[in-house]
């Protein structure tokens, strides 16, 4: 019977610690603050800045809200990004994403100002984490991973991960973060051979490849710990991750559940990205 890694307990208390941090900065007269921009009205967009203002009222961060029609011109979300960009009382940005206009999409990311970018979207949070250095943020699933990993105790120096997945947004994001704790990172994707073997090779298996059972019974082995990042529909509309729970959980040791696992933890780095990002302006004007 496996371990689950459930994400509320890890969110609970990232929270807890940066309430605190939260009030120091308020004692100060600073209050944290997240800008949301949406395009749209998607119902899963909805439901994750429902959700994103929930964790950010529990970490004390406020939340400003810049809703746009569907139909608005890449000149009416620039106007937007550049009025966050310009405003010393917000910290920190989250562009919901992906936005049907392709070029506004990557103008908005470009435009936004690297040290509010909370969730990893410029050119310059990217470098920061292939580099170490310079500003902006990882992607907040990619971080996730590890608070989730730390939470429960999982060592990750000198272990072997394989990391299935190679977006910018979590696969080769977490892959740099692991490489920088001592792992030993093996990246894959669906279109690796003999993808079951290495996996059944590694320590902990991260998977992040964005398609349904991606990992079965077949590509695992006893004592693994597995962390599943996809968030997909199944057959009967609910949701599913990218590794077949039921059966991959008798096999391992640890397995983080779709929904209720790393996801839950997302929105609690966000808020922690912003309290940092608040606290790094904060130096400065000191």
């Amino acid at each position: 019977m496996a371990k689950i890694l459930k994400g509320a307990p890890v969110a609970a208390a990232l929270c807890e610690s940066l309430s605190g941090r939260a009030e120091e900065l308020q004692k100060r007269g600073i209050v944290p603050t997240l800008a949301i921009v949406r395009v749209g009205e998607r119902p899963d967009g909805l439901a994750y800045v429902r959700g994103a203002v929930k964790r950010c009222e529990q970490a004390k961060v406020a939340v400003r809200v810049f809703a746009l029609p569907q139909d608005c011109s890449k000149r009416e979300l620039l106007d937007v990004v550049r009025a966050v960009n310009d405003n010393p009382s917000i910290h920190g940005c989250l562009l919901l994403r992906p936005l049907l206009d392709k070029e506004a999409e990557q103008a908005a990311c470009a435009l936004l100002a690297p040290e509010k970018d909370v969730d990893g979207v410029t050119a310059a949070s990217l470098a920061k984490v292939f580099t170490g250095s310079g500003e902006g943020f990882a992607p907040c699933t990619a971080q996730a991973c590890l608070e989730l990993l730390d939470y429960y105790g999982c060592e990750l120096r000198g272990r072997r991960v394989t990391v299935i997945g190679r977006s910018l947004v979590v696969g080769r994001p977490v892959s740099m973060l692991l490489q920088r704790r001592d792992a030993t990172v093996t990246m894959c994707h669906t279109k690796t051979t003999d993808l079951a073997a290495a996996c059944r090779g590694a320590d902990v298996i991260v998977a992040a490849a964005g398609r349904p059972n991606v990992v079965g019974k077949s590509h695992v082995a006893p004592g693994q710990t597995v962390v599943d990042v996809g968030i997909n529909a199944d057959e009967q509309g609910g949701l599913c991750g990218d590794v077949d729970f039921d059966a991959v959980e008798p096999v391992v040791a640890a397995i983080s559940p779709v929904p209720g696992g790393v996801g839950t933890v997302t929105t609690a780095v966000l808020a922690q990205h912003v309290i940092e990002a608040a606290e790094k302006q904060a130096a400065k004007t000191v």
